[in-house]
């Protein structure tokens, strides 16, 4: 069959989708307004994201004011080196992020899923390159039968469906359901609150490999760093953490 044939087969699926589209128009998946691509957002909402894609600590990803240089340390990571071994997130938590991430996680806009997925996709493609299983962060069975489906999971599933690294949705458990780390008054409480709170179901599946750690937000970090020692103890060769969103506080951090 002549090569020159071969653009002529993808025209019945490039047909389909322009007639998708003119019976239902591609909508922001902020807004809802009309956009030119399924799954994004309009030009209004994409700029009111704060993506972080500037200077940023080597090791947890805080984003800097200003560039100190390569390999620099925020003073967090200098007084608590945290038990993973590189830290990223796409997008600052603010008033525009919040209304998406609970949108998705509380209002069942799983919709949203393929536009985040493309995200963390990008964001995190250095760490994507290297990782060998994405693990999500774990909802307790409890939170998990009230909420119906946990956000990391579905975030993990769709961010494996653009790439080549599995997802392995049961290799984390959460032993016991803890209190909101929002209701916590400190980092340390906010520790103590989720120590010991996690283990690793499938030992086998992490030995000796390399683990993306997804969450949809980080706080403090201090459930990563919950999750990521029961997968170092579980000798997880390495351990990289991707989240959607990540809360950047106007003061220093509470170390």
């Amino acid at each position: 069959m002549s090569a020159s044939l071969f653009p002529f087969f993808g025209v019945p699926r490039r047909f389909g989708r322009g007639m998708l589209d003119l019976l239902y128009p591609p909508l922001c998946a902020s807004c809802r307004a009309p956009t030119t691509e399924a799954h994004s957002l309009c030009a209004a909402c994409w700029q009111a994201v704060s993506f972080l894609d500037g200077p940023c600590c080597a090791l947890c990803g805080y984003p800097f004011e200003f560039d100190p240089g390569a390999g620099t340390l925020c003073a967090g990571c200098l007084a608590r080196r945290p038990s993973y071994d590189r830290a990223r997130a796409v997008m600052r938590y603010d008033d525009k992020s919040r209304d998406l991430i609970l949108a998705f996680k509380r209002g069942d806009r799983l919709d949203l899923a393929p536009s985040f997925a493309k995200w963390l996709a990008l964001s995190g493609r250095d760490m994507l390159a290297d990782a060998e299983l994405i693990v999500p962060v774990p909802l307790h069975r409890s939170r998990l039968w009230i909420r119906r489906f946990n956000q990391s999971a579905v975030l993990a599933h769709e961010l494996a469906r653009l790439c080549s690294c599995p997802a392995g949705p049961f290799v984390l458990e959460r032993t016991r359901r803890t209190p909101s780390q929002g209701e916590m008054p400190s980092a340390k409480a906010r520790r103590r609150n989720v120590l010991g709170a996690f283990r690793v179901l499938r030992p086998d599946a992490v030995r000796g490999r390399k683990i993306l750690l997804l969450d949809d937000v980080f706080t403090t970090g201090a459930t990563i760093e919950a999750c990521a020692r029961a997968l170092k103890r579980a000798r997880a060769e390495k351990i990289s953490v991707l989240a959607l969103a990540r809360v950047v506080r106007a003061v220093s951090r509470d170390i």
